[in-house]
């Protein structure tokens, strides 16, 4: 039987590199997505191939349709097929609320929500030829609660949550489940970028109820889950996985 394909939007490192490579040991061919960093990208493919896996390496600005379109071409073309998405590329302008400005909104929004609506389309269009498929966003908690010089980030986490909610509904048709995944502060390459990281991390780590701070395995657990068959009549949820922290006041 033709090799199922997934696709995890940047999954050259951090969180999305776990999942792609849960996915190789799953025996998934993956279509590894970046922005940046050739290198990095190039890397995680060999680690993947040794998995097992295909591995198409593309790279692509998911804040911009015209190339969301392209990447999807190729995919296609290379693969003829798509069984899962996950929409874990993420970015974003850390800065308190009134040092905002429109370019840093439009970055963020395009990033982290915009995408998440064109992939989804394209991603449909693949999952239709083979009767279906399954679609998982990485929220954070900052869409919820507030956390210091999250405003664009938070909000655009919030609107892909909402998002998810109508694709569950109005892909349901074509047999697509849509769920997604929320975390909380986790020691990845993207939160080096916080100017408050080690509070941060200091934060979480003593009020966790759990004890400790959310690992990228953690958040992976609750991707993979619910990319399997025995979540498929869970549909438009996001599911928190923070070790309890948002439970407290």
């Amino acid at each position: 039987m033709e090799k199922k394909v997934a696709l995890v939007t940047g999954s050259s490192r951090g969180i999305g590199k776990v999942i792609a490579a849960r996915l190789a040991e799953q025996g998934y061919n993956i279509v590894l997505n970046y922005a940046r960093s050739k290198t990095a990208a190039l890397e995680t493919a060999e680690e993947l191939k040794k998995l097992g896996s295909e591995v198409l390496v593309i790279k692509c600005n998911v804040g911009k349709v015209d190339k969301i379109k392209e990447m999807f071409q190729e995919v296609d073309a290379h693969f003829g097929r798509l069984d899962i998405f996950v929409n874990n590329a993420a970015s974003g302008v850390l800065r308190p609320l009134m040092e905002l400005e429109e370019s840093h909104w439009d970055w963020t929004m395009d990033i982290n929500s915009k995408a998440l609506l064109f992939c989804a389309q394209e991603a449909a269009k693949l999952m239709e030829k083979n009767n279906g498929g399954k679609i998982v966003s990485l929220s954070s908690i900052g869409s919820i609660r507030y956390l210091d010089n999250y405003t664009t980030v938070g909000v655009s986490k919030a609107a892909v949550e909402a998002l998810t909610r109508y694709l569950a509904v109005e892909l349901a048709s074509k047999n697509i489940v849509v769920n997604a995944v929320s975390g909380g502060a986790v020691d990845t390459d993207a939160l080096t970028h916080f100017p408050n990281r080690e509070e941060l991390l200091a934060v979480a780590k003593e009020k966790t109820p759990a004890g400790r701070i959310v690992e990228k395995d953690d958040l992976a657990n609750a991707v993979m889950f619910l990319l399997s068959d025995k979540a498929s009549m869970i549909r438009g949820q996001t599911i928190i996985v923070d070790g309890g922290i948002t439970l407290l006041t």
